[in-house]
């Protein structure tokens, strides 16, 4: 098999090209000129040179490729020009599934996120069944990913053998940028975390993550979305297991919603004026609102989606953190 893989540049997409690489798969990977090709180096992938906005560059590189594997998108929790994101998650989805469309690609699975579903917030989980309509997304990226979503599904009833996964919350190694995540991490490790706010997130291994893609690709039925997670675990149990990791004492302050939310608008504010990134991003307090649980059961029964323990994902993350200078 033959993949193409968008966003493999990135965390996850990088993670997605490995397990291929793992299986034996010819991959392709999309790449913008002058992009950060770290997680790519050593590795035996093609790089098509080009972006999401290029039809024509995604004609050619899905030219001779069974599979395309979208992963790539903007994740950031503010930016000054959120035009941008809604192009590139949006239409970048658009234009990278028509292309699969045209190029005749035997199946697609695209990367959503579990925050386009429904979520009850209250510490039930959710799933890809819970009811949520666009007035629930908190944020660009999240409004942006439930549009792609929907532009997505829309390739369904031209014959796209589209799958949709939803993944909760990856960590583990080259997380590069850092995600948000992955900044909560290198901010503990590097002792700028003294308190929490009381919310919580699912999380799971990056590379069951990926591996997660490939069984989309191999046992996914058309048409379904698959939530890739694993672990439910408030903020207070994720610092604990990090302090088991590291040795380093767990945050023990847990701060008030609402003190917190006004700051945040206030940084918007300021970030709004000097176009420097909030110290506090608002849509990010605004989803710890919601305790971010999901059931990813349906995964884990019908595709035999992988279920490293949480604890372990962790250390593999701080591991690279520190191993590659993020923590003093």
């Amino acid at each position: 098999m033959k993949a193409f893989v968008t966003g493999a540049t990135g965390f996850l997409g990088a993670s997605i090209a490995r397990e291929l690489l793992k299986d034996g798969c010819e991959v392709r990977v999309l790449a913008r000129p002058g992009s950060d090709r770290r997680n790519l180096e050593g590795l035996d992938v093609e790089v098509w040179e080009g972006d999401l906005s290029d039809r024509g560059a995604l004609i050619g590189g899905l030219a001779g490729c069974q599979t395309l594997f979208h992963a790539a998108a903007d994740y950031r929790l503010w930016t000054r020009n959120p035009a941008s994101m809604y192009e590139a998650n949006v239409g970048g989805t658009r234009n990278i599934l028509g292309a699969a469309l045209d190029a005749g690609v035997e199946k697609v699975v695209y990367t959503s996120s579990v925050g386009t579903l429904g979520n009850p917030g209250d510490g039930r989980p959710g799933d890809e069944k819970t009811p949520v309509s666009f007035a629930d997304m908190v944020g660009d990226y999240k409004k942006s990913k439930f549009l792609a979503e929907r532009a997505a599904e829309e390739f369904l009833p031209k014959g796209l053998p589209l799958v949709i996964v939803n993944p909760s919350t990856p960590v583990g190694p080259r997380d590069i940028k850092p995600t948000p995540t992955g900044k909560i991490i290198v901010d503990f490790l590097n002792r700028k975390m003294p308190a929490y706010l009381d919310s919580g997130l699912n999380i799971l291994d990056v590379e069951d993550c990926a591996r997660g893609h490939i069984l989309a690709a191999q046992q996914g039925k058309i048409g379904e979305k698959y939530i890739l997670g694993n672990q439910n675990l408030t903020l207070a149990e994720i610092f604990r297991l990090l302090s088991e990791v590291t040795g380093l004492k767990a945050p023990r302050v847990r701060l008030p919603y609402r003190p917190i939310l006004w700051a945040a608008y206030l940084n918007q504010g300021i970030s709004a004026l000097t176009g420097k990134e909030p110290l506090i991003p608002l849509a990010g307090v605004q989803m710890a609102a919601k305790f971010m649980f999901f059931d990813s059961a349906k995964a884990v029964r019908e595709l035999g989606l992988p279920q490293r323990p949480v604890k372990e994902s962790l250390e593999r993350a701080v591991e690279w953190f520190r191993s590659h200078d993020y923590a003093k």
